[in-house]
């Protein structure tokens, strides 16, 4: 999966965030920006590596609300 963002520096920041996570499949992600909303998205292996994702990129709302479009891949 690519990853892109808008030219914003609160998606960059937010992608940048996501890059430096401890979990590879967090590097993966999509962020993308209105001027309302943060927007993540990507497939992520657990629910747990989507609330980090989104836990991650939290500090850089700026009053954004955030639209967590991340699929999990469930197993069964």
């Amino acid at each position: 999966m690519q990853q892109s963002t808008t030219s914003s520096s609160v998606a960059f920041e937010a992608l940048e965030a996501l890059k430096r996570s401890p979990l590879p499949a967090l590097r993966q992600l999509v962020v993308e920006e209105t001027s309302e909303l943060l927007i993540l998205k990507g497939r992520l292996p657990s629910y747990y590596y989507k609330q980090v994702a989104q836990e991650t990129v939290a500090p850089f709302l700026n009053g954004r609300e955030l639209l967590n479009k991340i699929t999990v891949l469930v197993k069964g």
